[in-house]
């Protein structure tokens, strides 16, 4: 029997992408307030007949036909460090209430939530503790883990996952789940720094230009490390102390951006943006976090370009054919690039949904 479950904060449908690629799971029906990234998943989707709210804070439980799993990427920019971190303060963040609501009046054998990792540290850890307090008053055992994208994306990407579930058997069933990448940093011969010995198929260590002595982790990476870059015709001087590596000093951190394959860059168009302080990647590191503000690009061949929104939808794991229903609905290119943002990424809902629905066929929950 399939695992109906209602896709709660549904975007463009991220969850439902996952788990029905993986199989065995039933969308009974979806909320999003939001009529542009709900006119894309009604493109998308096959969603006639199914169960809709717009409005979370509207949801009668009445009205819904029962479930059995809940997924909810309850709103982040509460506790994102790109928003205001104003947590149960911001309406938004008060949200996650109307997830417990729900779970409170319908008893789902599970539910899957996700959020920013911001969550695990907003207001001293109290807003977690206050989240994880009220899954606890309504019976349900739960555990929590960070996954990154780039285990099965091109795009860094660190998110929260908490899975739930009334059945204790499924304890430990979950998180943590296999890595899927082949391209990590690999220790092959292990020694002092200077003495290891990494495999050639994984990804390089981070090259930085602070890092000195015997293996030192050295390079330039940056085209300007200035407060204020600007692009010149000529070089800036390049000084040359002992050990002082790339500094601030105004006139002295000139570096070189030696290219020889396509790199990540952050908002081509905004020269003082950066992601973890960082504006441009090394060849075989994954895209930048995409978000629903930041434009991101690649460098090649002396030029900067910027994604195409069809290409962010792919770094969030949608499928081309599913970009091209959402953009024939008329829906302009801010508007794609923004859902893609705020997507959950489609792969990695179908791990974790794997690992449900073998822990649902394992103790024969949902009959």
């Amino acid at each position: 029997m399939a695992i109906r479950f209602f896709d709660m904060f549904s975007g463009i449908g991220g969850f439902r992408s996952g788990l029905e690629a993986v199989g065995g799971f039933e969308c009974i029906g979806h909320c999003e307030i939001d009529p542009y990234p709900n006119t894309a998943y009604n493109a998308i989707f096959d969603t006639r007949g199914e169960y809709y709210c717009d409005d979370a804070r509207k949801i009668n439980p009445d009205n819904i036909p029962d479930f059995d799993l809940v997924c909810a990427g309850f709103p982040c920019q509460s506790f994102s460090v790109a928003g205001k971190r104003l947590g149960f303060e911001d309406t938004r963040g008060t949200l996650f209430f109307e997830v417990a609501r729900l779970l409170k009046a319908k008893r789902p054998a599970f539910f899957l939530l996700e959020n920013v990792v911001g969550l695990l540290s907003h207001d001293a850890g109290r807003t977690l503790e206050t989240i994880f307090s009220a899954l606890v008053e309504m019976g349900y055992c739960f555990e929590w883990c960070v996954l990154d994208s780039r285990y099965y994306v091109p795009q860094q990407r660190k998110r929260l996952y908490i899975v739930g579930y009334l059945d204790e058997r499924c304890a430990g069933e979950i998180f943590p789940l296999e890595s899927r990448d082949a391209k990590n940093l690999r220790q092959i011969i292990g020694g002092s720094q200077g003495q290891r010995v990494y495999d050639p198929d994984g990804i390089a260590c981070t090259q930085c230009a602070g890092s000195g002595g015997q293996g030192g982790k050295t390079g330039l990476y940056f085209i300007d490390l200035n407060p204020d870059p600007k692009i010149t015709d000529e070089a800036r001087t390049i000084i040359a102390r002992h050990n002082a590596g790339v500094t601030n000093h105004k006139g002295v951190n000139s570096g070189v951006l030696i290219e020889d394959k396509p790199r990540a860059i952050i908002s081509p168009q905004k020269e003082t943006v950066r992601q973890n302080g960082r504006r441009v990647k090394e060849p075989d590191e994954p895209m930048f976090t995409i978000t629903a503000t930041d434009r991101h690009g690649v460098v090649h061949e002396g030029r900067i370009r910027t994604l195409m929104p069809i290409e962010c939808w792919r770094l969030q794991g949608f499928t081309d054919e599913q970009f091209y229903k959402a953009q024939a609905m008329g829906l302009s290119d801010a508007r794609l690039y923004k859902m893609a943002g705020n997507s959950v990424t489609v792969p990695v809902i179908a791990a974790i949904g794997e690992r449900i629905r073998a822990v649902n066929e394992k103790y024969q929950i949902v009959r």
